[in-house]
């Protein structure tokens, strides 16, 4: 069948529908700040949004920036500061409502890795062992996941991204599940969705093990638990998610005007 969008497009879409009017959030580059800032220009205009390098109050000028100084998201900031008054101040704060990050792979309880790639796991006893492959690291990631009231995954879904327990955990989602948050002292949350590129998955509130919420019109329940890595199960009342409107489309390329991130 025919797509309106990409899936890009539509995990954004469903990614920015979860960001509410008013809230103060913290948008990586890429996806996630095309989720944020596509909410503030279609239902959330008075998100007051920031970048992890301190940049406040800015929307995007002449397309989304290439990272989190770029002068396409500081031209217009209300204030220019730094990672220490973002990361440090107001999220470790807990005065950050919702944080939206990436994650190179995810596990059913939300835990997100994006240092390396294992054959085994990255940490034995108390060593930690090099990976087979290194990745970028979780730059303001893990402050974002540890400090924001609450954060969203935007993850695709392939089955080598989707653990049923990550390598190594480079931002903490509910650990080992249950209360493992709170006896372990994080101040944030935790992760309050995992959007992908096939549909929203939601924590059960007592196990905080992750459930499918919500499929695309182009997926499926099958084609969800086949390219996920643990025995997914389907959270009451999952159903279909709404395909973007008009005007959630409009307001979407209005904020990706080079097109740079409408892959398929």
């Amino acid at each position: 069948m025919t797509r309106p969008c990409t899936r890009q497009e539509m995990m954004a879409i469903a990614t920015g529908r979860e960001i509410r009017d008013g809230e103060l959030a913290i948008f990586g580059v890429g996806l996630s700040m095309l989720a944020g800032f596509f909410a503030q220009a279609h239902h959330a205009p008075g998100v007051r949004a920031m970048t992890e390098g301190g940049v406040y109050g800015a929307t995007p000028v002449g397309g989304l920036p290439w990272g989190i100084e770029c002068n396409r998201i500081s031209a217009n900031a209300t204030s220019f500061t730094s990672a220490i008054d973002a990361l440090g101040c107001l999220v470790a704060s807990g005065r950050c409502d919702v944080g939206v990050i990436g994650a190179a792979q995810v596990d059913k309880y939300g835990n997100v890795n994006t240092t390396g790639v294992w054959d085994q796991g990255g940490v034995i006893g108390t060593r930690y062992r090099p990976p087979k492959t290194r990745l970028n690291g979780a730059g303001g990631a893990n402050d974002i996941a540890s400090g924001a009231k609450r954060f969203i995954i935007m993850v695709a879904h392939e089955p080598k991204r989707f653990a049923e327990r990550v390598s190594y955990i480079s931002s903490p989602g509910y650990l080992e599940g249950g209360d493992a948050r709170t006896r372990h002292g994080l101040r944030g949350g935790g992760p309050s969705a995992i959007v992908t590129t096939l549909g929203i998955l939601r924590p059960d509130p007592e196990t905080r093990e992750f459930q499918l919420d919500g499929w695309y019109s182009f997926s499926s329940i099958a084609d969800i638990r086949a390219n996920t890595g643990w025995d997914l199960k389907i959270a009451p009342g999952a159903q279909e998610i709404p395909e973007p409107s008009v005007a959630e489309l409009a307001a979407l390329r209005r904020v990706d005007e080079t097109g740079a991130l409408r892959k398929n």
